[in-house]
């Protein structure tokens, strides 16, 4: 294990990881590759920090089985090597992906991204953890058969946890076939119509992997389609007729515009995308551009200070929110937000506001029986990180006893919850 600076540890084995919790007096900040460094609330002051970005490497594949377990500071990206070429993938299309957030983080963060309404999030295709607790125990869960059930509650726990209740060392991945072929078509429209759109195609059988509303003047509904080389053309075609005029194929280069603007990176087109938003590449896919390898990044155990996540800092304040599908437009409606990513089919949406309005936007998604999250705000922003407290926190309060009793583990990620 080395010691990248006073106060900080960076061991590369689980235990070593143990050892640290065991041998470290005080508070743990648990870090990352910083790539959501500054999502949920501000870490206390802490007496160390244990960086896991030396927990890095693909433990066992089992292409048969298709799954994987891996080192949880592996960043997501570099898992496309080796599983690729077995064509298969981490069916995970977070926006962090591409700056490095790491297979640990992206769970501790509870991350997802457009496809999200077909795949599921880190909680659906997380099959097996190992974790190391404050006291220094460390807990195996699940395994690398899917259906075995044994301790998929301790990864639904860590799902979302922020590095509060233990230290993430090894994760067990479900894995997906690589797609064929892709392509994604893209209308123009406000955001009823595109909702109105969406309502329809999720019932359809065309199938869509993902139905996300960008803002603009007057905005942009995408719809990816994954399938066969010889078929896919067909469900475009499709596609295109049900979306009516103006609906056009474009580069699947318009998600990395996308992940920009969940990112809260300012200066994007009127659109809400750059040029390739609004470029037909004349072709259709052939399996070719998005074959899951830059998805299959990762980039931040979203527990620590520091890194990457700061070169995205937008004005005002990023919002993650969660309403259910129906409701999530009027909600959007209701907020004063600058810029807008909506999934439309899964009820998530990214929200760009001025920042003394964050209170009123965590009050009105709660009055929506909704939940929200800060994801990003300017270092001097004093705002909630949390809107008004779930009726479950005596449940979560009593796990984090249980579990860190002496509070010892990411303190502050929950403020003012706990």
């Amino acid at each position: 294990m080395t010691r990248a600076a006073p106060t900080t540890l960076r061991p590369t084995t689980p235990k070593e990881v143990r050892d640290a919790v065991l041998d470290t007096p005080g508070r743990l900040a648990i870090a990352g590759a910083g790539t959501a460094a500054d999502w949920a609330g501000r870490l206390d002051d802490v007496d160390a920090t244990l960086d896991t970005t030396g927990l890095t490497g693909v433990i066992a594949h089992n292409p048969g089985d298709m799954t994987v377990s891996v080192h949880a500071g592996t960043p997501l990206r570099d898992l496309a090597g080796e599983i690729g070429e077995h064509r298969q993938r981490l069916a995970l299309d977070a926006a962090r992906i591409p700056r490095g957030a790491t297979v640990g983080g992206l769970l501790a963060t509870a991350d997802a991204g457009p496809s999200a309404l077909v795949y599921g999030s880190m909680r659906d295709l997380v099959i097996g953890t190992t974790t190391v607790l404050a006291d220094g125990t460390m807990v195996r869960s699940g395994g690398h058969v899917i259906k075995n059930v044994a301790g998929y509650d301790m990864a639904k726990l860590l799902h979302g946890s922020y590095g509060t209740l233990g230290v993430l060392v090894e994760v067990v991945l479900r894995l997906h076939p690589v797609p064929k072929a892709t392509a994604t078509v893209a209308v123009d429209g406000p955001l009823t119509s595109a909702a109105e759109h969406t309502a329809r195609l999720v019932q359809s059988p065309l199938e869509p992997i993902a139905c996300e509303w960008i803002s603009g003047d007057p905005g942009r509904l995408l719809v990816r389609l994954e399938g066969g080389e010889s078929t896919l053309h067909l469900r475009v075609d499709r596609l295109m007729e049900l979306l009516g005029d103006g609906a056009h194929e474009v580069d699947d280069a318009v998600w990395d515009e996308h992940a920009a603007l969940v990112a809260g990176v300012p200066g994007l087109g009127d659109n809400g995308l750059g040029d390739n938003g609004s470029r037909d590449n004349g072709s259709r896919d052939n399996g070719s551009r998005d074959n899951g390898s830059r998805d299959n990044g990762s980039r931040d155990n979203g527990t620590g200070a520091g890194g990457p996540a700061a070169d995205a800092a937008p004005e005002g304040a990023v919002l993650r929110i969660g309403a259910a599908p129906t409701r999530l437009p009027s909600l959007i409606a209701e907020l004063p937000a600058t810029a807008v990513a909506a999934g439309l089919g899964t009820g998530v949406a990214t929200v760009t506001v001025p920042g003394a309005a964050v209170a009123e936007a965590h009050d009105a998604v709660a009055a929506a029986n909704g939940t929200s999250s800060l994801r990003s705000r300017s270092a001097d922003l004093d705002a909630p990180a949390w809107g008004p407290p779930p009726s479950g926190l005596p449940v979560l309060k009593a796990i984090k006893h249980k579990l860190d009793p002496d509070g010892r583990l990411s303190p502050g990620r929950f403020h003012p919850w706990m």
